[in-house]
């Protein structure tokens, strides 16, 4: 079953409310917030990364880049790395590649968020492929998700 379809049985079994939106092909996080007409700061990006303990999501707003070294500190590992294209194909071969969803919970993945995300009221995401996309509330996905919430993210030069 493709994930889109997992995440939304998922979502219906819980009674959460969501809306799932079909926009054209967009692969950057900052261009589904345009397909989307959001600010990038609403679309939550999911980043896939390998520590000492297994594999892991990172989720940060679309406009923010990922500190992988501050990550690293932040939950106590020796060493940690983006996942390589091949790792992320066969963890997620129900997505396409880089449209993960953040639900780390449907893969018996851990979950951390950004703590700039957590304030927000909703969240969209990837809903597993470029052209899907799932809108919820923050406290629902908290609810469903479980994530950790940490600070490992930095403000691109010249933003806000």
């Amino acid at each position: 079953m493709p994930i889109v379809e997992r995440l939304q049985e998922f979502l219906e079994k819980n009674h959460i409310r969501f809306t799932h939106t079909i926009h054209p092909e967009a692969y950057r996080a900052v261009e589904v917030a345009r397909a989307e007409h959001l600010p990038p700061h609403k679309i939550a990006k999911t980043i896939v990364f390998l520590g000492d303990q297994g594999y892991g999501l990172a989720v940060l707003p679309a406009d923010f880049l990922v500190d992988l070294q501050e990550l690293r500190y932040m939950l106590g590992l020796s060493h940690l790395r983006l996942a390589t294209e091949e790792e992320m194909a066969e963890l997620f071969p129900d997505c396409e590649l880089g449209a993960m969803p953040p639900f780390g919970n449907l893969y018996n993945m851990p979950v951390y968020v950004d703590g700039s995300l957590a304030d927000e009221e909703t969240i969209a995401f990837n809903a597993g492929t470029h052209r899907d996309v799932m809108h919820l509330a923050y406290a629902d996905f908290k609810a469903l998700v479980k994530p950790g919430v940490v600070a490992f993210s930095t403000v691109p030069r010249g933003h806000r």
